[in-house]
C-alpha cells in the first residue's frame, strides 16, 4: 500500500469560462467538482496506474463531507482521513476556454487543534506500519506546526517507510533538514529554499542541506533530477496546452510508483514528464488523458546532466 499524507485536503471546484476578464461577469459553461489537495490528486493518479492507495490528512464541515462522499466514488483508493471541528477548505480555478488558461483562488484550510494534531499523528504512524511508500503532500492548515513535515519525514524514516516530499516554503526547509529520501520542488520552491535560480546548482545545493534525491519541476520543460545514482533531464517532446492544475502532483504520483515498482531513474522520471503532459490535458486534477500519457513513454527524452561535485 502507498499513503499520501494531505493535511490542508479541499474540495476542487474548476469553472469553465469562455474568456476569463477582470471587472467583469462571466456566465460558465461547465462546473466540476472534486476531492482536492495535493496528496488527494496524487492517490487518485496512483488507483489509476493500479496501485493500492490510502489517503490521509484532515476532513471537517459540510465541505469535508462532500469530499469524502466523492472520496468513495474513486475507485482504489481508501479513506484514512481524519475529522476535525473547523470545514475543509474549497480551492477554485476558472479555466479560460479560449487562451486555456487557469486562474486559482485557494482557501486557507481550516484551523487545527492540538489535539486534532495529536490525533492525526496517531493515525499516520498506524498507517505507516503497512506502506511500501509515504508521499507528504501541499500545504499545512492553520494551528499545524510549522515543522510538522520534517516530524513526519522522522516518523517515516523510523520506520524504513521511503518519504517523498512535496511542499514550498519553511515547511519545505525544515522538511529536507529531515533527510527525506525524495524531494520535488518546482523552480521558484527549489530557488527560494537555496537561493539559487541555477536549477543544476540549485538541485545539488538542496541535496546538500540534508535531501536524499532532488527531483525539480521545471514546469513545461519537464523535470530535473539530481540523484546519488546520477544526474537527469527528462523533458516531454511537445509542450501540452490545457489546465496545469494537477501536473506536479501526478509528476509525484510516477515518482512514486517507479520507486515502489524498483525502476531506474531514467525509467520514473519517464513516467512522470508523461503523466504531468497528460494531466495537462485532462479537464481537472487527479486525472489524465490516458492516451496520451501512453503515448508519450514512448517520445520523452532523458539526458544525463553533468554537474559539478
Amino acid at each position: 500500500m502507498i499513503l499520501t499524507v494531505t493535511l490542508n485536503t479541499a474540495l476542487d471546484i474548476t469553472y469553465r469560462v469562455r474568456a476569463l476578464r477582470p471587472h467583469s461577469t462571466h456566465r460558465v459553461s461547465e462546473v466540476s467538482e472534486r476531492p482536492g489537495g495535493k496528496g488527494l490528486n496524487v492517490g487518485r493518479v496512483l488507483a489509476a496506474l493500479g496501485h493500492e492507495v490510502t489517503v490521509t490528512g484532515f476532513s471537517g464541515g459540510a465541505t469535508g463531507r462532500v469530499v469524502r462522499d466523492r472520496l468513495a466514488e474513486s475507485a482504489g483508493v481508501v479513506d484514512a482521513l481524519v475529522p476535525v471541528e473547523g470545514p475543509t477548505r474549497r480551492t477554485i480555478a476558472v479555466v479560460d476556454t479560449t487562451t486555456g488558461d487557469t486562474t486559482q483562488l485557494n482557501e486557507p484550510g481550516p484551523a487545527i487543534t492540538p489535539a486534532e494534531w495529536a490525533a492525526f499523528q496517531e493515525t499516520y504512524e498506524h498507517l505507516l506500519r503497512s506502506a511500501s511508500a509515504v508521499a507528504l503532500c501541499g500545504s499545512l492548515p492553520p494551528g499545524v506546526p510549522v515543522g510538522a513535515y520534517a516530524q513526519l519525514v522522522r516518523t517515516a524514516r523510523a520506520l524504513a517507510v521511503p518519504v517523498l516530499l512535496d511542499t514550498s516554503g519553511e515547511p519545505l526547509r525544515r522538511g529536507v533538514a529531515a533527510r527525506p529520501d525524495v524531494v520535488k520542488p518546482n523552480a521558484e520552491e527549489l530557488a527560494e529554499l537555496t537561493g539559487s535560480h541555477e536549477p543544476l546548482q540549485a538541485t545539488r545545493n538542496a541535496r546538500r542541506r540534508g535531501a536524499h534525491t532532488v527531483v525539480a519541476s521545471l514546469g513545461a520543460n519537464g523535470l530535473l533530477a539530481h540523484t546519488p545514482e546520477g544526474h537527469w533531464r527528462a523533458t516531454p517532446p511537445v509542450r501540452t496546452h490545457g489546465n496545469p492544475t494537477g501536473a506536479g502532483d501526478s509528476a509525484v504520483a510516477g515518482l512514486l510508483s517507479g520507486l515502489v515498482e524498483n525502476l531506474d531513474w531514467p525509467a520514473r522520471l519517464t513516467r512522470a514528464v508523461a503523466l504531468s503532459a497528460a494531466t495537462v490535458a485532462a479537464p481537472v486534477a487527479g486525472e489524465f488523458d490516458r492516451a496520451l500519457y501512453e503515448n508519450l513513454l514512448t517520445r520523452v527524452t532523458v539526458t544525463t546532466e553533468a554537474t559539478a561535485a
